[in-house]
């Protein structure tokens, strides 16, 4: 027996009218577009579990969980959902552990900035700041693999981290990563 695929169309009317002037009628007043643009976490910078800093030996370590559910995020936050800020001359280790069941992730500071397209180049911004293999389904950190790396943030800017496979940075797979000028460090919306 075949399985029986069924769709289903949903009719949405309108058109021209059949003068060809324009529609005037309540129901044809234009819809408030959307903004798509990604919005900057705001409020406190906090210390979460997964980040720790040492300011006297002046170096950030943070674990970044990718995979699971929803999918294709980094620690459960999506579309830059959380904003990273470390100070600027840190050394900055970040452990990537991949906790998908079925897909291989990356991670990388990259100076793209969003909205991003399907596919990014993986160009680290620091010397060391990006997993091997990143663009790779076959090589890079795959389900249940853990990989680390460690750079330091010697520029002050905004960046952000991002997963090079194709398309995941496209699904909301990246975050804000800022390195400050003043010292400031922390985790916004976590």
């Amino acid at each position: 027996m075949l399985p029986t695929l069924v769709v289903a169309v949903a009719a949405c009317g309108g058109g021209e009218p059949a003068d060809g002037a324009a529609d005037t009628s309540p129901e044809a007043a234009p819809v408030a577009a959307v903004s798509t643009a990604p919005v900057v976490p705001s409020g406190p910078l906090t210390l979460p579990d997964w980040f720790h800093v040492d300011a006297d030996a002046q170096t950030v370590h943070m674990t970044l969980t990718a995979g699971g559910t929803p999918p294709w995020h980094f620690n459960d936050a999506r579309h830059g959902g959380q904003a990273i800020t470390v100070p600027e001359g840190y050394t900055v280790t970040i452990d990537l552990i991949n906790e998908d069941p079925i897909m291989a992730h990356s991670l990388g500071i990259s100076v793209e900035a969003p909205p991003f397209d399907g596919i990014l180049e993986p160009v680290a911004v620091f010397d060391g700041a990006m997993t091997e293999n990143p663009a790779s389904m076959v090589d890079g950190t795959m389900p249940g693999e853990t990989e680390t790396v460690t750079f330091v943030a010697e520029t002050a800017g905004n960046y952000t981290v991002v997963c090079y496979i194709t398309g995941h940075s496209l699904t909301g797979m990246w975050l804000y990563f800022n390195v400050s000028s003043d010292g400031s460090v922390g985790v916004q919306g976590a």
